[in-house]
């Protein structure tokens, strides 16, 4: 698409305008992690970080685009909303009102979901924000220097409301870069704090091999790795098994409609990358404000859920398989999907219409998603194994991978869909001008 598809975004007035509301946005989001909560002392804050590397702030910092390494107003990201629609779609699935609210009143009844999911962010960055605050006051560099230069219940209301005001500007900016921008604005947010990441994390290795922490052999070796996995993704990421379906013929008046074969394709990744960040987003909760605690028993609690342990990897890869189903079966309605066939005159080949289609796909759907999630599983473990052995960098990890090339690919789709939208209306005014000459 190079050179063709970046002629076509200039000749685009309209695309050219949302790609340009993207980019606005995402600098202003990238210029908030720069901005410090009141009160913390940069340098002892840089210097904790410095001696925790490698360990679940690594990871949370990568999520929050750097926000945490500097405690800005959006040290937090963008996982409190995640984890407040984490819970919406979960209350759902056990309260029937809301489950009749998300399908039967249309798009009223998204907006009120969606004004629920705001208030539980809300309510989530309130109780982040207070532990972070109490887990500040206890930190220190590893000179003895405390981080917090002046903690109380002061610092902790400010930091508290300082983070829930970032945590809502971020929301609002992904919201906006989805109705003006290019679309998928959460999806991009966690994609530019990744990206921007990435030459730190490469210095951070040049240094490591400097200083002969690394050797140059396995650093060659991990690059390769990195490589085979991103083919890796972006093959499976467009893998999927095509359903033949076949359209019986209809007579109306003199003419005759259907009789044509179509196919309904099924990726063996439906859920995309949900599942590890949901994952990561619940894992990171308690794992962070255990992590800031000062009780022996918390501090327990957060060695057992680092990213490098047994228990953690464990708890990650079933939080993955249950997120795998679980968005895939609310995104992919396969009684909806059969219904739907059968009012069109659609049927597959050998599968009764109706309730055996549903439960043909369903079977279907689940051996790919079967295979999704153990796909998903391995890209993400396995290489957070070889981070804690060679002390690489979070940004290497297949989460990361996983999430960039997931998103790189649905920003592509969307300016393709763009363009052939534009095409396509193109034409249809050629046409209408033709036939009013005629």
């Amino acid at each position: 698409m190079a050179l063709g598809g970046a002629d076509k975004v200039a000749r685009s007035p309209e695309l050219r305008s949302k790609l340009l509301w993207t980019l606005g946005l995402l600098c202003c989001y990238r210029l908030g992690v720069h901005i410090p909560v009141p009160g913390v002392d940069a340098g002892a804050l840089a210097h904790f970080f410095e001696s925790a590397a490698g360990t679940l702030f690594g990871l949370f910092d990568m999520f929050s685009g750097g926000g945490l390494r500097n405690v800005s107003v959006f040290a937090l990201g963008i996982m409190p909303y995640i984890s407040s629609s984490i819970i919406m779609q979960l209350l759902q699935v056990v309260s029937p009102e809301l489950k009749r609210m998300a399908k039967e009143e249309g798009q009223v009844g998204r907006r009120k979901i969606t004004q629920y999911t705001r208030y539980g962010t809300v309510l989530i960055t309130l109780l982040q924000g207070l532990g972070i605050a109490i887990g500040l006051e206890g930190m220190t560099s590893p000179l003895g220097t405390p981080v917090v230069i002046d903690g109380g219940w002061t610092f902790r209301l400010v930091t508290m409301l300082t983070l829930t005001a970032g945590t809502i500007c971020i929301m609002w900016l992904g919201e906006q870069i989805t109705e003006r921008g290019i679309g998928n604005g959460i999806s991009l947010i966690i994609f530019s704090g990744i990206i921007v990441g990435i030459p730190r994390a490469f210095m951070h290795s040049v240094q490591l091999i400097q200083a002969g922490d690394m050797n140059v052999f396995i650093a060659g070796l991990l690059l390769i790795f990195m490589l085979a996995v991103t083919v890796g993704v972006v093959f499976v990421e467009r893998a999927q098994r095509r359903i033949p379906i076949q359209y019986a013929k209809r007579q109306i008046g003199r003419k005759v409609y259907g009789g044509q074969s179509t196919h309904l394709p099924l990726r063996v990744n439906t859920a995309g990358v949900i599942p590890p960040i949901f994952a990561s987003s619940l894992l990171l909760f308690p794992a962070t404000i255990a992590n800031f605690a000062t009780a022996d028993w918390l501090k327990q609690v957060s060695a057992w859920f680092s990213p490098s342990t047994v228990l953690y990897n464990i708890i990650f890869v079933a939080l993955i398989f249950f997120f795998c189903y679980f968005y895939t079966a609310i995104i992919f309605d396969t009684k909806d999907v059969s219904e739907n066939l059968k009012k069109g005159g659609g049927f597959i080949p050998g599968i009764r219409p109706g309730e055996k289609t549903a439960e043909y796909l369903d079977g279907v759907l689940s051996r790919l998603t079967l295979w999704g999630g153990v796909y998903i599983s391995v890209i993400s473990v396995l290489p957070m194994f070889l981070i804690s052995q060679f002390n690489v960098p979070f940004y290497f990890g297949g989460t990361s991978i996983l999430i960039m090339v997931g998103v790189a690919m649905d920003f592509m789709s969307q300016l393709e869909s763009h363009l052939i939208s534009r095409q396509y209306e193109g034409l249809m005014g050629k046409a209408a001008r033709l036939k009013g000459r005629g």
